[in-house]
């Protein structure tokens, strides 16, 4: 399981610029994840990656605004990478995308353009 990874990305303009509160902007990384876990259950990298669950793998990166994780979602859409762009209601508000656990070098190459979220 060593070389699989679960990349999160989350809106930095949450904080920097819409004044969201730190708690709410770690809730859509968790609604996000949770999301695309029980989405793909039955995946063999999903399930692999959660047999070992004291040495997962996430990243948390940060996409600038709105446009660029929508751009990210539309990527990863025309490349078949599995993930859940979580839209935040009633707001219906772009906020996090996370992909399904895969082996990095599968899934890096879409997200190696990102920052860690700071």
């Amino acid at each position: 399981m060593a070389n699989i990874v679960q990349y999160i990305v989350v809106r930095s303009d949450l904080r920097s610029t819409l004044n969201w509160p730190l708690g709410a902007v770690i809730a859509q990384c968790c609604h996000a994840t949770a999301a695309v876990m029980s989405l793909h259950a039955d995946d063999e990298e999903t399930q692999a990656y959660l047999k070992d669950l004291d040495n997962m793998h996430k990243v948390v990166l940060e996409a600038k605004d709105e446009a660029a994780l929508l751009k990210l979602s539309e990527k990863l859409k025309e490349n078949e990478i599995k993930h859940k762009l979580w839209i935040e209601q009633p707001e219906n508000i772009p906020t996090c995308v996370a992909i399904k656990p895969y082996v990095k070098d599968v899934v890096h190459k879409y997200v190696k353009h990102l920052k860690l979220l700071k």
